[in-house]
């Protein structure tokens, strides 16, 4: 069991007694916690959040190194920098929060003036096979013989510094008053005359949006008496002042500073740090500290339990027969889920700016990446907390006047497409989720479709005069009335028109046929800008292929992008790196990207044969980027086209290839849970078609799937016969729901609010099942083209 390799935090007569009580639980596989590993994508660019966290919370503290950073922690060999109490989780781009880190150490010749201080100065190894992370719980060793362990509460975290014995030695711990990303634009400290508290606040920017944000925070020591303490700038400390208050400098130079304290008397050579972290003050930090984590000397051992119990009754809607799936599935199953639930986070009675009495979450990091899978599944094992995440969405709306497309540190995010908060709202709504103002819904996602905004770089959508009158977004569009990068003509184009989808739904279910016909209309402006005869080359040789999504200015001429361009097999195209007229993926990826009308791309691609072969071709050519969001739907298109059965092998192709439980086991940023959530989904033999009430149907990675709907409490059950460990039969032969016979490659919402059983046999050949028209996902507008 990993907690008795963790002798500094606990004993080892509990540590054995833990091992008995939880092992009956492990060998059952009633326990989920046993497969659950946070270090599942902490390197090769995973960017996951893998220390200890409570569902949503704020307080998530974790080692930060100087390696791959973004979410502190990397299992790269990196160096430790400093152990802090905030992170998101998954985000690529510049590495997000991790501010006011501690630094536990021992200065040479016990002497001040001999302390290195500056981060690149302290760089310390980690011992690699020290490192334990699971579900509220991180621990690691440095090769300076210092030993940390850490949990949190929802508002604090908790730090163990054991130091390596030292006769006359006076172990220190200093904070930086800085962040991971080093965007600190001033910041206080005030370390009490005893040193024993110290207490402060910084001035920070987002790592991936506008604007700024204070956070404060609140640390106490425990478990010994404070020899000295002070303040320390650049390489030098001193016990006078107390205080200090530090800028940019001189030409925005970077200084680095903090406090810092030396301690004696340590019992066992361990301190207990207790940091409490606000975005209101340092006092409302205290408060929280004080009141979550009221006895830190012996609260260690409850937090983590309290921990545990909060993630078992998260996932417990959730349970599995696996049928002999490997624990490395399993893993990556519920490490998947795990991940889905670390943000948003749950800010409420943190947002400095109004406080409108409902729960606030914030770190929607981002929309584009969530929509897809990630808030899919909160819909169905916590919509509770996917109510409060949407009416947040709307509380920003009706103090900021937008929704957000990316919000978080309380800052608005960059725009990556179109008004993902739109699709979040109506696949909710279409869902039946309620607890929703729905007539406020459409009055933001109305607000998105007609209202350009002055900077729609960070919320709402630029082009729209365009986009009204053009009936796409031009290539170099003329548009005075707001400001944003303008770029992304093609994936405008495309993500404006699904919004629009989208907001017809919301309109017509809540009897505006008005509404609904002028917005279903507007969906289809994406035709505009599919060019017939365009074909596409790889090094020069044709792809066979002809018809392609191409830019096209405003007066109606094409411009040209290549197909291939931002693709895997070329340059990376984002807000400000190369940027295109397609968003971090290329034309043959958004060429599939139109899920409210498949049936007539099928018809603009030539048949359901030449629709397949470039679904094919696409997953097979090295140009589909599995590591990015946009591709997923992709894997599952062959239902439109009437072989489901290609679907569950083209799945097979990326788990557990790409998707396993191995350290690396992500193909690129987990994206705040959305590579999780995938993972998840696919395991489950479903995927959700975001903004309508659809699950494709696939063969899933277990025997047997029950889901307890946390609204309703009946329990959903896919059941599985001729399931095989092995995975040879994939493909499905046919499927009853309630004992009837199912003969739709999709099902509805209802499967799990009324607790429906579905039953599919399971073979190693493709079958009739799901491949006549009528019984697949349903596409708008049958196959009418408009160009």
């Amino acid at each position: 069991m990993a907690p008795c390799k963790r002798s500094s935090w606990i004993s080892p007569q509990l540590c054995l007694l833990l091992v008995h009580l939880v092992l009956p639980f492990a060998v059952a596989g009633a326990d989920v916690l046993q497969f659950i590993d946070p270090l599942i994508g902490s390197t090769n660019g995973g960017n996951v959040f893998a220390g200890a966290t409570r569902p949503y919370a704020l307080a998530k503290p974790v080692a930060d190194v100087d390696g791959q950073n973004t979410g502190g922690f990397a299992t790269d060999g990196s160096n430790i920098v400093g152990f802090s109490a905030v992170h998101d989780s998954g985000t690529g781009g510049n590495p997000s929060l991790g501010n006011f880190p501690l630094f536990p150490k021992l200065c040479p010749g016990d002497e001040v003036s001999n302390c290195k201080f500056l981060i690149a100065d302290r760089a310390t190894p980690y011992v690699t096979d020290s490192v334990v992370s699971r579900p509220g719980y991180f621990g690691v060793d440095m090769a300076s013989g210092v030993k940390v362990s850490m949990t949190s509460s929802e508002h604090a975290a908790l730090f163990r510094f054991e130091f390596p014995d030292g006769e006359g030695e006076h172990p220190m711990v200093l904070l930086d008053l800085t962040d991971l990303w080093k965007s600190r634009q001033n910041a206080s400290i005030s370390v009490d005359a005893d040193g024993a508290r110290m207490k402060g606040n910084g001035t920070f920017l987002p790592s991936f949006g506008a604007g700024s944000y204070v956070m404060h925070f609140c640390v106490d020591f425990f478990g010994g008496q404070v020899f000295d303490g002070g303040v320390w700038v650049n390489n030098r400390g001193g016990t006078e002042p107390k205080d200090l208050f530090v800028t940019r400098g001189f030409n925005l130079f970077y200084l680095e500073a903090g406090g810092w304290a030396r301690f004696e008397g340590l019992s066992n050579n361990t301190l207990t740090a207790r940091m409490g972290i606000s975005f209101i003050s340092a006092d409302q930090a205290c408060q929280s500290a004080t009141t979550e984590i009221p006895d830190p000397s012996n609260d260690f051992d409850r937090l983590v339990a309290e921990t545990e119990d909060a993630w078992r009754e998260k996932l417990s809607p959730m349970s599995i027969n696996p049928g002999g799936a490997s624990e490395e599935l399993q893993s990556s199953f519920w490490s998947g889920l795990y991940r889905s639930m670390i943000s948003p986070q749950n800010y409420t009675g943190e947002n400095p700016h109004w406080d409108s009495g409902i729960p606030y979450f914030d770190s929607f990091y981002c929309l584009w990446d969530a929509f897809r899978v990630q808030h899919p599944i909160l819909t169905i094992v916590d919509p509770n907390a996917q109510v409060q995440m949407i009416n947040s969405l709307l509380d920003i709306f009706e103090h900021e006047g937008w929704l957000p497309d990316c919000h978080m540190s309380l800052c608005n995010g960059w725009t990556q497409g179109g008004s993902n908060a739109d699709v979040v709202i109506v696949d909710a709504y279409v869902k039946n989720l309620t607890g929703i103002d729905w007539d406020l819904a459409l009055k933001a996602v109305v607000q998105d479709a007609e209202v350009e905004p002055l900077e729609w770089a960070y919320h709402g959508r630029g082009g729209l005069e365009s986009w009204k009158d053009l009936s796409y977004i031009p290539y170099l569009d003329f548009d005075p009335a707001g400001f944003g990068t303008n770029s992304r003509s093609i994936s405008r184009t495309l993500e404006y028109a699904y919004d629009d989808y989208c907001l017809g739904v919301l309109a017509q279910g809540l009897g505006h046929d008005d509404l609904y016909d002028k917005y279903a209309t507007r969906s289809t402006n994406w035709q505009h800008l599919w060019r017939a005869q365009q074909t596409s080359l790889i090094n020069g040789s044709d792809t066979g292929f002809e018809g392609f999504f191409q830019p096209k200015y405003q007066n109606g001429t094409w411009g040209f992008q290549d197909p291939i361009a931002c693709s895997s097999l070329a340059d990376f195209c984002s807000l400000t790196t190369n940027p295109s007229e397609t968003f971090e993926a290329s034309v043959w990826q958004y060429q599939f990207l139109v899920p409210q009308s498949m049936s007539t791309l099928i018809v603009l691609m030539g048949s359901e044969e030449s629709f397949i072969e470039r679904l094919d071709f696409f997953h097979t050519s090295g140009l589909a980027d599995i590591s990015n969001e946009p591709v997923f739907s992709t894997v599952y298109l062959y239902h439109y086209a009437g072989r489901p059965g290609l679907s569950a092998k083209r799945l097979h192709t990326y788990i557990p290839s790409a998707f396993n439980a191995s350290h690396g086991g992500l193909p690129g940023n987990d994206d705040s849970g959305s590579m999780g959530a995938f993972v998840v989904f696919g395991m489950l033999g479903l995927f959700p078609m975001a903004g309508q009430d659809v699950y494709l149907i696939s063969a899933p990675f277990f025997a047997e799937v029950n889901i307890t709907s946390p609204l309703t409490g009946k329990t959903a059950q896919i059941k599985t016969t001729g399931f095989d460990a092995g995975y040879e039969n994939i493909f499905i032969q046919n499927v009853t729901v309630n004992g009837q016979p199912w003969t739709k490659s999709w099902i509805g919402h209802s499967l799990f609010t009324e607790g429906w059983t579905m039953e599919l046999v399971l073979g190693n050949q493709e079958s009739e099942w799901g491949t006549k028209v009528e019984d697949r996902p349903p596409s708008w507008g049958g196959a009418n083209v408009v160009v």
